[in-house]
């Protein structure tokens, strides 16, 4: 993708004085140079240019306030001692997959004073004997090398990634507000639990009063039913009793 056009794309209607990070990543340069940046990016903190063609850092507009520099799979094999003057606030420095085989072409990033970690992955420098050990006294101020310091310990994060530590942060205060309502007033989904609680007993008791009224019927229709059978015997025995009358008569007529 063109470099400009990709630009425009990340900034997506903010001016450049708004952009605090961009990535450019597989975009081509043109010769060195990435169309398209310039010093009015001037609150930039994070920039990524891996495998954009870079064979050189000389290019790159002045960025006062980058903490974050991503040139990693580039062909940069030298000239990185205009990164003190263009990028002076770098902490993070990743050249990993470049041309840099000798560490005369890093020393001059021992003037980025707050430069903590470097990476040199896939760089021919790192096969150096006491590779190690060289740079971390070469470069005192770095904390962390390839992702590793003195101690071998790892960084807390893989790539010490600043710019993503600040957006970290801002997240997990956001975090805590929402536990904070969450606290406060019961959540949707339990609302919605009781109120299919709720719904469940009316339904409950609706077919209870339900069943009351059909037990209520049968009861009916069985005394109705009862009623009607003792009415019929009664009239039974009426009719018995006058047929016995009549026979006692037609005997004392004999």
């Amino acid at each position: 993708m063109d470099m400009k056009k990709r630009i425009h794309l990340e900034l997506r209607n903010r001016t450049p004085s708004d952009a605090k990070e961009l990535v450019l990543d597989n975009c081509r340069s043109n010769e060195g140079k990435i169309e398209g940046l310039t010093d009015e990016f001037e609150e930039l903190e994070f920039l990524s240019t891996i495998n954009v063609g870079l064979t050189t850092v000389a290019h790159l507009p002045k960025l006062k306030k980058l903490k974050k520099l991503e040139l990693s799979d580039n062909r940069i094999s030298g000239g990185l001692e205009v990164l003190a003057e263009k990028c002076p606030n770098l902490t993070h420095l990743n050249l990993s997959g470049n041309k840099i085989k000798d560490l005369s072409t890093i020393e001059p990033l021992k003037e980025l004073a707050a430069l903590k970690s470097l990476d040199l992955f896939n760089c021919e420098v790192t096969n150096l004997n006491e590779y190690r050990d060289n740079v971390f006294k070469l470069l005192p101020q770095l904390t962390y090398l390839d992702g590793y310091d003195k101690d071998d310990k790892e960084a807390p994060d893989s790539d010490g990634e600043v710019y993503a530590e600040g957006l970290d942060d801002e997240d997990e205060d956001e975090d805590d507000v929402d536990e904070e309502e969450y606290d406060e007033d019961a959540p949707p989904g339990d609302e919605e639990e009781d109120e299919g609680e709720e719904d469940e007993e009316e339904n409950e008791e609706e077919e209870d009063d339900d069943l009351s009224g059909e037990e209520e019927e049968e009861e009916d229709l069985n005394d109705k039913d009862v009623d009607d059978e003792e009415d019929e015997e009664e009239e039974r025995g009426q009719k018995r009793k006058r047929e016995l009358d009549e026979e006692g008569e037609e005997d004392e007529d004999d």
